[in-house]
């Protein structure tokens, strides 16, 4: 009793204390672009972002050069302000301050001539919303099989994993390698040192990441492990008993929430971490945090009409993001009826609710609306007694969009991984398509479970009905493939051999009956030859 009053008497002390505080963004009218010109890229974007850019035609920007260090300096140096964030793609910094000292920063002569405006997070004390300077961010609209066979032992984590059949792609060896992934969350509890973690370091794969809350570089001693749990849906590994779904994927880990508190600074951190992960070349981004409601701050508060795809920070940070080429996978939130919360409420980004095992509706998923430009959720994947590994090296399970979301990122990594000249919104598209419900979508599950095997297969054919030569697919294949063959060729000869060279079987087929039932055949990788009058042809073939 005493313990508990105490504790209570502690929080009525901090509100007290810190009531007059106030919490703002101050955006800056210009850029540093003479240090960082905008045609010398690689001042302030890694190789690995340019590249990225370049192959999906994403236009590098004044949005990518750095925030004016010189300005933030002058704002730390304000009375009473604590730059608490910044942001390049808005060109803002998130201050922290009493209403006066805020405020003081327009008439200050040594911050008020780089200042545009100032936004209060607490809405009512807004000053006047005229810009020095116009400000646009609009989001533009764009909407062979490899010889290694993966056979995964997947124990605790197999449900999740066949789920969304993403262990077809491990198959074939689609695991999420060359794909980089950067996790947004609370804590990365000893991901650095335990077990279920060692074959991502023993790869290389973990770069490392940074605790934007408490500006330093080690996010594995923070206390609290949700990010760890999160990570180890896509990248966890245990011998027969747990493999993630993209195990082979790399991965920046970032810490953008306060675990004390719930406040607006957490969408600045959140929208810093991305940009920082766009300079790096990170191709999808896993957010299993979203913003509305804040309990200590309740003037902060969003509103469910203001769900609407483009009014809080950190939802417009991830219309930009996307635009950017980055492709984001966010929990719709776990508060049922009540709705999606940002930025699972943006139109460009996936936003994932819950099923439990069987693949029925989770009740506490958040549920969209009318309020969203688009379909949310837009899909679903396991969130209830979701397999997952805590910091202390033990698998059990856990609820929350917060791991259905991880689980269908990695095997996303895995299908991009497949399709590496596909865009996001192409992925993002493909992954929709594939939902068991996407002709009749609700405000509960969307579209549906994907399937990511047919995500991919459903291109695949596509691509072979667009060519004349001899063609399988699908391939990986469970029961049945089919041969296509090309307008000047009626009969063909197919025969399979294992890897050993035996003959397994024999098939004779043509134009109008070209399907042929392998579903007897064992799990692993057979040699097709295909032969006609004119042509011969030899393919790789994963059963599974």
């Amino acid at each position: 009793m005493l313990r508990r009053f105490l504790t209570l008497s502690i929080l009525t002390f901090q509100c007290f204390t810190f009531a007059q505080q106030e919490d703002a963004w101050v955006y800056l009218l210009d850029k540093p672009t003479n240090t960082y010109p905008i045609n010398n890229p690689s001042a302030f974007l890694t190789q690995k972002a340019i590249d990225r850019k370049t192959k999906h035609g994403v236009t590098i920007d004044v949005r990518d050069v750095p925030v004016n260090e010189s300005y933030i300096t002058a704002l730390k140096n304000a009375t009473g302000i604590t730059v608490m964030a910044k942001s390049k793609w808005f060109n803002t910094v998130h201050v922290r301050g009493t209403e006066t000292n805020v405020k003081n920063l327009l008439t200050n002569p040594a911050t008020s001539s780089f200042i545009d405006r100032v936004d209060f997070a607490d809405k009512s004390l807004n000053l006047s919303k005229t810009s020095k300077v116009e400000k646009s961010l609009k989001t533009k609209d764009k909407f062979i099989v490899e010889s290694t066979f993966v056979d995964f032992t997947y124990g605790n984590s197999q449900n999740q994993v066949e789920m969304i059949n993403a262990d077809a792609l491990h198959v074939a060896d689609y695991t999420g390698s060359g794909v980089t992934i950067a996790v947004m969350d609370s804590g990365f509890e000893n991901v650095n040192t335990m077990g279920a973690f060692q074959r991502l370091r023993d790869a290389g794969n973990l770069k490392g990441g940074y605790d934007f809350v408490n500006r330093n570089s080690n996010v594995y001693v923070s206390p609290g492990d949700h990010g760890t749990q999160v990570l180890s849906t896509m990248a966890g590994y245990v011998l027969n008993n747990f493999v993630g779904t993209a195990p082979d994927a790399t991965y920046y880990l970032y810490k953008t929430e306060d675990s004390n508190d719930e406040n607006p600074v957490e969408e600045s951190y959140w929208v810093e971490a991305t940009e920082r992960a766009d300079s790096l070349g990170v191709d999808i981004i896993n957010t299993s945090l979203g913003y509305k409601d804040f309990p200590n701050y309740p003037n902060y508060d969003y509103t469910s009409a203001e769900m609407d795809g483009n009014t809080t920070f950190i939802t417009k940070g991830a219309n930009i993001a996307f635009e950017k080429g980055l492709l984001l996978v966010t929990s719709a939130g776990n508060e049922g009826s009540s709705g999606v919360s940002g930025p699972a409420d943006s139109q460009y980004t996936l936003t994932v609710g819950a099923v439990n095992s069987a693949g029925d509706y989770a009740t506490f998923s958040s549920v969209g609306n009318g309020f969203q430009p688009s379909q949310k959720p837009d899909v679903v994947a396991q969130g209830q007694a979701s397999a997952v590994i805590n910091s202390s090296n033990v698998i059990g399970t856990s609820n929350g969009t917060s791991f259905s979301s991880p689980i269908l990122a990695g095997g996303i990594a895995c299908l991009m991984q497949a399709l590496p000249n596909k865009t996001n919104a192409e992925i993002m598209q493909l992954v929709r398509e594939s939902g068991s419900q996407f002709n009749t979508p609700d405000y509960e599950i969307g579209y549906g479970i994907p399937d990511l095997w047919n995500a991919l297969n459903a291109l695949t054919i596509d691509d072979f009905e667009n060519d004349n030569n001899i063609s399988i697919y699908p391939n990986p294949s469970k029961a049945v493939v089919f041969v296509k063959t090309p307008s000047n060729e009626n009969k063909l000869t197919v025969t399979f051999f294992d890897i050993l060279g035996k003959q397994i079987l024999k098939r004779f087929i043509s134009s109008t009956n070209n399907r042929i039932d392998i579903a007897g055949l064992s799990k692993g990788i057979y040699i097709i030859n295909v032969k006609s009058e004119n042509n011969a042809k030899s393919f790789k073939l994963v059963k599974n």
